[in-house]
């Protein structure tokens, strides 16, 4: 009997999920607010057609147990060590500091922290994660992620990552938080992690090459290989959850990583839906001090990735864009957070009035900080000048370029400065060499600036789309401009627009655009371009070459060529 009860609110759960993710989806609102909203009804808060606690605590966690096994499958060791001094700082930072000021602040307004409760300790940790979900999706549709505000942000949440398995492998001896204890439980997981580690270098590779042709025993080898590191973990004293997810870990630095991840998805949405319907079972109905604290711990998690993300990248002179954009860009609570938090309530560490604190201040933050994120650039030009009169002063124009001729008006510019700038400039230094000194470059990537200015190229720090950055680089001189990014690369104008500001402040120069659609050459055209740059006709060409190589058997041949050509490359974006 209690087996079908089980089966019967599995079902309720999926069929509310996916009628709540619909509208969801509809009104462009992430998929688990959808999810929790859809616990919240069916639970007993709500119509109370779930009510029983044992299959809430069976559906969340299978599903946990899925959830920690993807995250660990999608976080990059190798990206984590090769992250950068800034991203490695402000990581720290972020993380460690905004945990103790959250700590220190909920503790100080009343929550518990010690006599076996750690209400205060969970919220100051749930509000110094972000959420990897809602943050890459989104800069994904932007096309941001490698810009650098985007390489920042993502550094910062892969080192996150690693924050929360630490505080994961620490998190069953909290309640006796002894140095030789907790030393232990430390050792416990480097044996977890040690042996996880080695067999999925040394075994897992030829059992999975030799099923690698039947899929369906990838899958259940995955799902096999993530119980036992689980049921491993348990045998250690430690939970199978932390065992989940140091085998998904393991896992992603095999060769099959993307094949399994592939493969285990699916499952992994639904158990994942399950988790988080579950979750919303259990969150306590609103009330005027639950939503109160909740709109607390959402200005908290704002005011925080300010101090702790923007301040850090600010005084690292990296620039109002590439301080500000990561802090907006990370102001959410994780899906992590919920993790912890409920793991935490297992463990009895806090109330089931926390819990329900960090999934509405979730909630809420999930639907403004999609906003902000969409808007970033909007916000981003609004609050620059406020932050120059209160002292926080952006790079100044020509800062990066650092020498005497960054202020020189040049012949030739270049607005803005990526992937096709990069080989442009490769090719000049190639083919005329004695161009380079004429041609000037405006961006505001300080990263990029200060190795063009190493090269002794004349760099201008700025927003091609502001007329001010325009009018003091001296474009109103120049004799060619040359804007190579697309519409949707460009933030806060487009290529007709800049076009149409660029007549405005010099009617005699030739000037080069970029269209990505057929149908904007003729309007860049009728407003004064020079000549309409259109990339995908130079790649068809070359697509056509490949294809015939193909065909003829000589594509090796093609290969070897373009290898040739890459090695002899040293372009500024490689």
């Amino acid at each position: 009997m209690e087996h079908s009860h089980l089966i019967r609110d599995i079902s309720l759960s999926i069929v509310g999920a996916w009628v709540f993710a619909l509208v969801a989806r509809f009104i462009r609102l992430p998929v688990m607010i959808a999810y929790l909203a859809a616990g919240v009804l069916l639970g007993p808060v709500g119509f109370g057609w779930i009510a029983d606690r044992q299959s809430i605590e069976t559906i969340a966690e299978l599903g946990l147990i899925f959830l920690l096994f993807m995250i660990g499958l999608e976080i990059d060791l190798k990206r984590i060590m090769s992250a950068g001094r800034a991203i490695l700082l402000t990581s720290v930072i972020q993380f460690a500091g905004g945990a103790a000021i959250g700590v220190a602040l909920f503790a100080g307004l009343g929550f518990a922290l010690g006599g076996g409760r750690l209400d205060a300790l969970y919220l100051g940790v749930a509000a110094a994660l972000s959420s990897t979900v809602i943050i890459v999706k989104i800069l994904y549709d932007k096309r941001e992620l490698n810009t650098l505000a985007g390489r920042i942000t993502l550094g910062i949440l892969v080192i996150q990552d690693l924050f929360a398995i630490l505080f994961l492998a620490i998190q069953p001896n909290l309640k006796n938080p002894e140095v030789l204890i907790v030393l232990l439980s430390l050792a416990k997981v480097g044996i977890l992690v040690a042996t996880a580690l080695a067999l999925s270098r040394w075994v897992l590779p030829s059992i999975f090459r030799s099923v690698a042709r039947l899929p369906e025993l990838v899958l259940v080898g995955a799902l096999a290989w993530c119980f036992l590191i689980g049921g491993f973990a348990q045998w250690l004293g430690l939970s199978r959850e932390m065992g989940a997810l140091i085998s998904g870990v393991a896992l992603s630095t095999f060769p099959y990583a993307l094949d399994v991840t592939a493969k285990v998805t699916t499952l992994r949405d639904f158990f994942i839906t399950l988790f988080f319907v579950a979750l919303g079972m259990s969150i306590p109905a609103p009330n005027a001090s639950l939503l109160g604290w909740a709109a607390l711990l959402s200005g908290f998690v704002i005011v925080s990735r300010v101090l702790t993300v923007f301040l850090p990248l600010h005084w690292m002179r990296l620039g109002h864009r590439a301080s500000l954009l990561p802090a907006i860009n990370l102001c959410q609570v994780s899906e992590f957070s919920l993790v912890i938090l409920a793991l935490g309530s297992d463990a009895g560490h806090v109330s089931e009035t926390t819990n329900g604190i960090v999934a509405y201040a979730f909630s809420a933050l999930a639907i403004t900080s999609s906003f902000g994120i969409l808007e970033s650039d909007r916000l981003l030009r609004f609050f620059s000048p406020i932050l120059t009169r209160i002292g926080l002063r952006d790079l100044p124009p020509g800062a990066a370029a650092g020498s005497a001729q960054g202020h020189a008006v040049k012949p030739i510019y270049l607005l803005g400065f990526s992937w096709t700038a990069s080989s442009l400039l490769e090719e000049v230094g190639r083919r005329a060499p004695e161009i380079l000194e004429d041609i000037g470059v405006i961006d505001f990537n300080p990263l990029v600036t200060e190795e063009l200015r190493r090269r002794g190229c004349a760099v201008y720090y700025g927003d091609i789309g502001q007329r001010d950055t325009l009018l003091h680089a001296g474009i109103g001189e120049a004799e060619v401009i040359i804007c190579s990014l697309p519409d949707t690369v460009l933030k806060g104008t487009n290529n007709l627009r800049l076009l149409q500001q660029l007549r405005e402040l010099n009617q005699t120069a030739k000037i080069v655009m970029h269209a990505e659609l057929f149908t904007e050459i003729p309007k860049l055209y009728a407003a004064g371009a020079n000549y309409v740059s259109v990339p995908r006709l130079v790649e068809a060409i070359t697509l056509v070459d490949v294809v015939q190589a193909a065909r003829s058997g000589t594509l090796e041949l093609k290969r070897e060529e373009l290898d040739r050509e890459m090695q002899n490359r040293r372009e500024v974006i490689p």
